[in-house]
């Protein structure tokens, strides 16, 4: 849960570039893709940080698991752009996407310290 309250901050930064850099059609975009990519990321810290403690071959399978959740999320991303061009245009979504989702991937290794 410590990843949400920066994930959260980092999607409104985030929303409020794209809404600058693109207008107001970026905004559905980058609130939900932003806001993915935070669940993604406290997602996968919990999957992993019990498994700190544990052998190494746990915590890759876990670690393992968040990749597939944030896999998850491209695909999601993927699914977005082709089925609903006008409500999510790609370059936005991806921006809003990748823009919360690689802060937080870095701060990750402070959160599993």
């Amino acid at each position: 849960m410590r990843a949400l309250a920066p994930g959260l901050a980092l999607t409104v930064a985030v929303a409020l570039v794209l809404w600058l850099a693109f207008g107001r059609q970026a905004l559905p975009a980058a609130i939900s893709f932003g806001v993915l990519a935070t669940l993604i990321q406290v997602a996968s810290v919990a999957v992993s940080e019990p498994a700190l403690d544990r052998s190494f071959d746990k915590f890759m399978v876990r670690w393992g698991v968040g990749m597939g959740f944030r896999l998850t999320g491209v695909v999601l991303f993927a699914v977005a752009v082709l089925v609903w061009p006008s409500l999510f245009p790609p370059l936005p979504t991806a921006f809003a996407f990748l823009g919360v989702l690689i802060p937080l991937l870095f701060m990750e290794t402070r959160f599993l310290k």
